[in-house]
């Protein structure tokens, strides 16, 4: 519903993971006997990049990337700008990669992500489309329709 998407760090990498799996992992430790700490994690790094690339490729819109640093930008096929860095979204003390070790969830609570980061990426997307679409058919007027 933008033209163009501002983001910070593109090489940054975090462990990208499912909400609903996370709570599952909750869950599982509530029913232990006794307390315990976990990290509940995919155990895989992926770029702010290479999430940007899955989610427009989804809307059939590859990016070209142009430029580098603060001045990449990311094209669509027709040329347009649609993603540009924006320093207002960089971490103050940004951290170039994040991922958890999830080993002890694992194997004490039996538990593993089942949301793969392109599922992830996939259903994110299809789900700010079905909440644009929604958007848009509630400001519909009765003269919209006719």
């Amino acid at each position: 519903m933008q033209d163009t998407l501002q983001l910070g760090n593109l090489d940054a990498k975090r462990d990208w993971g499912f909400a609903g799996d996370y709570v599952v992992g909750m869950w599982k430790m509530l029913q232990l006997e006794e307390p315990s700490d976990f990290v509940l994690a995919t155990g895989e790094a992926h770029s702010v990049r290479e999430f940007c690339e899955l989610c427009f490729a989804e809307v059939d819109m590859p990016l070209e990337w142009r430029g580098a640093g603060e001045e990449e930008r990311g094209y669509d096929p027709q040329g347009k700008l649609r993603v540009e860095i924006d320093r207002k979204y960089f971490r103050p003390a940004e951290v170039d990669c994040l991922v958890g070790d999830a080993t002890k969830a694992r194997q004490l609570l039996e538990w593993s992500p089942t949301v793969s980061f392109e599922e992830l990426a996939t259903m994110m997307v299809q789900s700010d489309l079905a909440l644009a679409e929604s958007d848009l058919a509630s400001e519909m007027t009765p003269t919209d329709i006719l």
